[in-house]
């Protein structure tokens, strides 16, 4: 009886820690389809806001300084009046770019389960990088857009959204869409991080 005993307590054990090793490697969530979703609705974020600011064109008779107030002439507003609009549209466009590229990358990793730490720590890294731009081009656009809503009597701006309200709309409805792909980069940052720590772990 004792001889038929130890030899199953001895593969008892034996068996025992490999299971273990491979339950601790693995991902406590599915990582590849959360990630690759958050990304392709970063990407539509990033193309409406820049697709919004193309199309806020706005042409308007409007008084000029000097001549009589029966005296219009038409003028248009447009993205590229401003340093600012341009920047905003620039750092959009290179953020649905890169939405693009990294959900591309995701995807082959969840066909890996083994993904790399490499991966992740990059994923993160560049996230942050781009939580940075497009913050920075949202509070750049926001500035100017809040000028030609309000105005700003100590330095004599006069507002322009009374005028030129359709292009306004447009504007304030792109910084709100370019808002909402910054928040998603910060989610998509905290979930790469989180995923390293797993992984890791």
């Amino acid at each position: 009886m004792e001889s038929t005993d130890k030899p199953a307590a001895v593969a008892a054990t034996t068996t025992t820690p490999p299971s273990t090793t491979v339950a601790a490697s693995k991902c406590p969530f599915n990582y590849s389809a959360v990630d690759v979703g958050l990304r392709v609705v970063l990407f539509a974020a990033a193309v409406i806001a820049v697709v919004v600011m193309a199309t806020s064109k706005q042409t308007e008779r409007v008084p000029v300084p000097g001549l009589p107030t029966s005296v219009r002439v038409p003028y248009s507003a447009e993205f590229t009046d401003s340093p600012a609009f341009v920047y905003f549209m620039a750092a959009l466009s290179t953020t649905g770019l890169y939405s693009i590229i990294t959900a591309l990358a995701s995807i082959l990793l969840g066909r890996r389960p083994s993904y790399t730490n490499t991966i992740l720590l990059a994923f993160a890294l560049m996230d942050v990088v781009f939580v940075g731009i497009v913050a920075s081009a949202t509070g750049a656009a926001g500035g100017v857009a809040y000028i030609g809503l309000r105005g700003n009597s100590h330095v004599r701006w006069d507002k322009i959204c009374n005028v030129y309200d359709e292009f306004c709309r447009h504007v304030g409805t792109a910084i709100a869409f370019s808002l909402f792909a910054a928040i998603l980069l910060v989610f998509l940052t905290m979930f790469s991080t989180f995923a390293l720590y797993k992984k890791i772990r």
